[in-house]
């Protein structure tokens, strides 16, 4: 009995001692090249994700019908812009509530992307509603309505806000 517990102890013992052997079989160079063919993968699949996301752009606002909105400050203002709202033909397409540091992006000349979408071509009614502080500190709220003729191709507007009032650049 004492002779068959042995022969199997030694048995496990050369069967553990085995394995770690077994798995050092793989080279340095394999798991390099693995490593490499993982990267490779991982460069594909971004690549593969910036085309997807270009793609979907291109479905979901097709140039003939694509218009852009961008939000900027006028020259020199100093008033606090706390929120912008934006109506496109009665509909609300973007209201923003600006933190300190987009404001300040604002003020140093920045512009803000507010609304992509897309309008048939024809006359277009646009209402800007901005509210904010005065630089004396008292609040103040302006809405102004626009026209807006889209044509053929992509239409893009630039809304300079500004405490006396709001101006719209068409481009």
């Amino acid at each position: 009995m004492l002779c068959r517990l042995s022969g199997v102890i030694l048995g496990i013992t050369i069967i553990v001692f085995c394995l770690p052997a077994y798995g050092e079989e793989i080279s340095r160079e394999q798991i390099k090249g693995l490593d490499e063919q993982v990267q490779e993968i991982k460069t594909d699949v971004l690549a593969i994700a910036t085309e997807l996301n270009q793609l979907e752009e291109k479905l979901l606002y097709p140039s003939n019908t694509q218009i852009a909105l961008f939000i900027g400050l006028a020259d020199g203002e100093t008033f606090r812009l706390d929120s912008v709202e934006i109506e496109l033909d009665g509909k609300t397409v973007a209201h923003h509530i600006y933190t300190f540091k987009e404001l300040e992006a604002l003020q140093k000349g920045g512009v803000q992307r507010i609304y992509s979408g897309n309008v048939m071509a024809g006359a277009h009614d646009l209402q800007v509603n901005v509210m904010g502080k005065s630089a004396g500190g008292t609040d103040f709220q302006n809405t102004e309505r626009f026209k807006v003729n889209k044509d053929v191709g992509p239409k893009i507007v630039d809304i300079s806000l500004a405490a006396r009032g709001i101006n719209l650049k068409d481009m």
